[in-house]
């Protein structure tokens, strides 16, 4: 049972809820994820199992795709709608990162029509690479106490702004005070932080109503199970086990020799004669390394020495 298994994550548990239900289902305890959702949010969860979970760094970084509802016209102190209600935040809370004003500071304000064309031109300015400040409710640490900590205790909470990136950001509807938008941004970017700052740059405040993960990284909801099938038909589960030699996709795969296998499930440097074909050019940081019967041996990086992979991941 070594693999990924994607869950298609229901709206209430959190992401560590679910791995501890996954693990319950299949009687086993290496189970771990790649990157959380919030409880309210749905979608694609890869599950990392057994030996899989050495792999977990590799996934976690990757790329997200998601389908956000954001509601305008009221701000919520987690940015969400699981939040209290805040006032109206001032439009210059708009730069993502800047100093703003308190909410407490801020006026209350009826939400006035909103223009769809100006909707669309405040999100063209949420895209490509920028400072996003996460929400106060977030597991971001500040001064090692997690954000959210301070947050419920009152306390004044501004997590570093952090650099982010949006390479697609695509408005689906537009329906009164609702839009409906589907974006592939970078892993840590916060959408509930998007929902919060289009409300305060378009002057009317806003949050995240509804959040749905379609991909990510190599998997959507095609790869993805329920989790009650995973809890109700542990066979039908492992049927959609993803395998370890179906992972990582996007980096090289390199074939090593029998002696090549042995050096590097010992972690030791390979290259050489202990290759099975020519390393590609120009060497990529990572490749995985697959012994000649086509299994996943690990995950090695370049090395100082031109033409040398040195293994820092062993699957065993």
């Amino acid at each position: 049972m070594d693999g990924v298994l994607v869950i298609d994550k229901p709206a209430g548990p959190t992401s560590h809820d679910v791995v501890a239900r996954v693990r319950r289902a299949m009687g086993m305890k290496k189970v771990g994820h790649t990157g959380t959702l919030d409880p309210m949010a749905t979608g694609v969860l890869p599950l990392v199992l057994g030996r899989g979970t050495r792999l977990a760094r590799f996934l976690s970084g990757a790329e997200k795709t998601y389908e956000a509802e954001i509601r305008l016209g009221q701000a919520t102190d987690t940015y969400d709608a699981a939040g209290a209600p805040l006032r109206s935040p001032d439009t210059r809370a708009a730069v993502p990162g800047a100093s703003r004003p308190s909410d407490s500071e801020a006026k209350p304000a009826a939400v006035p029509p909103i223009d769809p064309g100006e909707i669309r031109r405040v999100l063209s300015g949420l895209t490509g690479t920028y400072l996003q400040a996460p929400p106060p409710f977030s597991a971001k640490k500040i001064a090692g106490v997690r954000a959210y900590e301070m947050a419920r205790d009152g306390r004044p909470v501004q997590p570093r702004a952090v650099s982010v990136s949006v390479r697609e950001l695509n408005v689906l509807t537009i329906e009164g005070t609702v839009v409906v938008v589907r974006l592939t941004c970078s892993a840590g970017f916060y959408v509930r932080a998007l929902a919060h700052d289009l409300g305060s740059r378009l002057g009317v405040g806003g949050h995240l109503q509804a959040l749905r993960r379609t991909r990510s990284g190599e998997f959507t909801l095609e790869h993805a199970v329920r989790l009650d099938l995973v809890e109700s038909d542990r066979a039908a589960a492992l049927d959609r086990l993803i395998p370890l030699e179906r992972t990582l996709e996007t980096l090289p795969a390199v074939v090593l020799t029998a002696d090549g296998e042995r050096r590097a499930l010992h972690g030791a440097e390979i290259g050489g004669s202990e290759l099975l074909q020519p390393l590609p050019e120009p060497l990529p940081e990572r490749v995985r390394l697959f012994g000649s019967e086509g299994r996943l041996l690990g995950v090695a990086e370049r090395s100082s020495r031109p033409g040398v992979l040195h293994p820092v991941v062993v699957l065993g």
